[in-house]
């Protein structure tokens, strides 16, 4: 066990924590442009998320495996250059103009998001003592929010104010040339930021690859999926921190892709206006993330977290009942609420795992799958009730799932465990 932090390798690898979140923010904003552009219901484009977090699950595992048997450097570079791939083939996606393509362009990229968070997340918890390890994750992922708010003003700026103002009864009236003509001029605006951000992750990739990085890994040690899995089933406070990691991404990530749609409804503005109030909850969830840290030095992280979820309840219920500014703003303060949840979560279930810290971190990982259920669960009952107010009573379901969680410390509420 290290007894101090590693300075440089904890910058770099921290340094991804931005990266993944640019991706992910950047990718939230798809939702609202791929409806004008494409003509498409909530439900058809929750399937940007779908694609998007259905990678997390398919590559999670052999990440862990793959950074079992070789080193935490090894992951990163894989997946970096995943990243780096998914974001260069949106050049061809909007080439042949087909949301087919895009959302292919959006599974490699993600794949490659997955191994780098199935990697990064263990590896700064093995950068120190066990004991301040959720503490450390949390400063690392402070930096994440940083990451999106990133990603959400390329999109405002590169994407959102490049999108044509025509709705889809507009559309249905133009030539096929006219509405081809105006496809291309926004599907290559949304092209742009990707192919940008994977030129500038090569160079990081290539800085990686001549660093000199601590191992960190099970050297000597066989990788044994089936006897890691079999311990794992067994751990209570394992199993529910992987199901509380799936009520929590899938309601952080409807609240957030329906956050441009549901400013835009409330306060009458288009895609770019609106997303000034999603940047808006990102700097406060980023805020909030460094002062949630800060606590953690006198508060118990699951006595945070469940104080956390109850507040995010109530907000939600201002987002459904409420109108107008009020509204909105309890929709902005939901992200205060969230801002300490996925590392928390993710720091409590992993203590005291040892060897299976890696197979581990990959069914949490795998737990980003609610990003895609749960997200096109949300625009489901958007479509179905005609209201979008309506579709967050799903986040609001998951917020009481998670203050679950936080008080009981597993979903095990016969035998309630220890505070840690």
């Amino acid at each position: 066990m290290r007894k101090s932090t590693p300075l440089l390798p904890f910058i770099l690898v921290t340094s991804l924590f931005f990266m993944w979140g640019l991706a992910h923010n950047m990718t939230d904003t798809l939702l609202a442009a791929f409806r004008r552009i494409m003509s498409m219901t909530d439900f058809q484009t929750s399937f940007v998320q779908m694609s998007f977090y259905g990678a997390y699950f398919c590559l999670a595992l052999p990440a862990a495996i793959f950074i079992k048997k070789f080193t935490y450097k090894s992951g990163i570079l894989l997946g970096l250059g995943m990243y780096i791939t998914g974001g260069l083939l949106f050049y061809p996606a909007s080439i042949t103009m087909t949301y087919g393509h895009f959302l292919a362009a959006l599974f490699i990229l993600a794949g490659g998001l997955s191994v780098l968070e199935t990697t990064a997340n263990p590896y700064i918890i093995a950068m120190g003592p066990e004991k301040t390890g959720t503490r450390r994750l949390n400063l690392a992922q402070s930096f994440n929010p940083i990451g999106s708010i990133t990603g959400v003003v390329l999109s405002k700026f590169f994407i959102l104010s490049h999108l044509n103002h025509a709705g889809a009864a507009d559309r249905a009236l133009m030539t096929h040339e006219e509405l081809s003509a105006i496809r291309a001029q926004e599907l290559n605006a949304m092209m742009g930021p990707y192919v940008g951000v994977a030129l500038f992750l090569l160079v990081i990739w290539l800085v990686i690859v001549f660093s000199n990085m601590p191992k960190a890994s099970d050297t000597g040690v066989s990788v044994n999926v089936k006897e890691s899995l079999g311990r794992l089933l067994k751990n209570s406070r394992y199993i529910s921190g992987v199901i509380a990691q799936f009520f929590y991404v899938g309601a952080q990530i409807g609240v957030w892709s329906f956050t441009i749609r549901y400013v835009m409804q409330e306060l009458h503005m288009y895609e770019q206006q609106a997303s000034s109030y999603y940047i808006a909850a990102l700097i406060v969830f980023t805020l909030m993330r460094f002062v949630f840290t800060g606590l953690m030095k006198y508060f118990s992280p699951r006595k945070l977290l469940s104080i956390s979820a109850l507040f995010a309840i109530v907000f939600t219920f201002g987002v459904i009942t409420l109108s107008g500014y009020p509204a909105v703003i309890s929709l902005v303060a939901i992200s205060a609420c969230m801002s300490l949840m996925f590392p928390t979560i993710y720091g409590i279930s992993v203590q005291g795992l040892g060897d299976d810290t890696k197979i581990g971190a990959s069914g949490l990982i795998m737990a980003i799958l609610g990003g895609a259920v749960l997200t096109a669960v949300q625009g489901q009952v958007s479509d179905l009730t005609g209201s979008i107010k309506l579709a967050f009573l799903v986040p609001m379901a998951c917020f009481l799932i998670i203050a679950v969680y936080g008080y009981f410390g597993s979903f095990n509420i016969l035998r309630k465990e220890p505070v840690t």
